[in-house]
């Protein structure tokens, strides 16, 4: 089971959005905030990611990287206003599983820590 999963809607649609690469990245604060990227997945035809290929997440500070510039242009936005969704969270090391969904929108987004 991996550590980590997501999905992706399109809430103006009311749809969900297949084909976004999703990026999993751990951030080192020790290297200034950089993060390495430690899963990448692509999102299905039901807008989910259920394996990056962690199995568990120590504790520490990740993020998940949505590349939806593709997406947008793919409907027929030239420029959007988020070519890529960021979300950072915190693992406590103790959590089996996070599930951090992603509701989309041209000009919005909101996330939540799903179960």
């Amino acid at each position: 089971m991996s550590a980590v999963s997501t999905h992706v809607l399109d809430t103006a649609r009311g749809e969900p959005v297949g084909g976004v690469v999703v990026r999993l990245e751990q951030v080192t604060p020790t290297r200034e905030g950089r993060a390495a990227e430690i899963g990448r997945a692509m999102t299905d035809a039901d807008g989910r990611v259920s394996d990056f290929g962690v199995v568990s997440l120590p504790a520490g500070t990740y993020r998940l990287v949505f590349e939806t510039a593709q997406y947008f242009s793919a409907q027929g936005v030239e420029r959007p206003f988020f070519p890529e969704v960021v979300v950072t969270f915190q693992s406590d090391g103790q959590r089996p599983k996070y599930h951090v969904p992603l509701l989309l929108g041209a000009f919005s987004y909101t996330t939540y820590r799903g179960s």
